[in-house]
């Protein structure tokens, strides 16, 4: 097998000083460096991690991670409270540029509530738990986590009692329709169009699962609602018990 060297040698050969073929060249040169290898290197090397803005101590908190943009709209029980939005990609302009998986250098208790809807799925499960525990570092003693996945066990049982294939449409969302393969792999046409492999799903859930990985962040209260129609699991999980601000706003019996 040629090593990436040799491969653009014979590149650079074919290429001549045609900037097209060049341009060509250094397309597939990008291609090649996948986003897992980036995040390594990132990894390996000391960094600062930047602080979010002071929170207003008058009121409420919700961190909402891996939301992409603030323009997404978050559950309106949320309103009135100061929404920080904190992503990888810094092309939403968020508050806070971070990996989740580095949420543990933060500084600890400072929000209320964090908001996290389809983006655990997004990394490995040994990455998954660290995001779960950094999620636990950033609630305040009485706050809680709402945490939205895809439900694997709603989607199999689907795909048995009709006989679905894996590339029929399971519903239509806002962006268009969603497979059987979106939901389980990452919406194909995502990660297509970005050439961004962090797009792609690397776990999956049930409520079993995602109740235990809870458990074992250090949770204490975990509640999760299986939504059918969506193919969607919710999670509440309480640093402790809820207090009766949360129940009712949460609609918690």
């Amino acid at each position: 097998m040629l090593g990436h060297r040799d491969y653009c040698s014979g590149w650079l050969a074919n290429a001549g000083c045609n900037p097209g073929a060049l341009a060509s060249l250094f397309a597939k040169i990008r291609r090649m460096i996948s986003l897992s290898l980036l995040k390594r290197l990132l990894r390996n090397r000391s960094r600062t991690i930047p602080q979010p803005a002071p929170v207003a101590t008058n009121g409420p908190s919700v961190l909402n991670v891996g939301g992409g943009s603030k323009q997404i709209p978050i559950p309106e029980y949320f309103s009135g409270w100061a929404h920080l939005l904190l992503d990888v990609d810094p092309a939403g302009q968020p508050d806070i540029v971070c990996d989740a998986v580095d949420l543990g250098q933060l500084a600890g208790e400072q929000f209320d509530a964090i908001y996290c809807s389809h983006n655990l799925e997004h990394y490995y499960q040994h990455d998954g738990a660290t995001v779960l525990r950094g999620f636990l570092h950033l609630l305040k003693p009485d706050g809680f986590a709402e945490i939205r996945v895809p439900d694997l066990n709603c989607v199999m049982k689907r795909l048995v009692e009709t006989g679905m294939d894996i590339e029929d449409v399971l519903y239509q969302s806002a962006a268009g329709p969603i497979t059987v393969r979106d939901v389980i792999y990452g919406w194909g046409k995502q990660i297509e169009s970005s050439g961004v492999d962090f797009y792609a799903h690397k776990t999956g859930f049930t409520n079993k699962s995602l109740a235990t990985a809870l458990a074992a962040a250090g949770f204490q209260l975990v509640r999760i609602d299986e939504r059918q129609e969506s193919f969607e699991l919710r999670a509440l999980a309480f640093k402790r018990e809820p207090t009766a601000q949360h129940r009712v706003m949460l609609g918690l019996a």
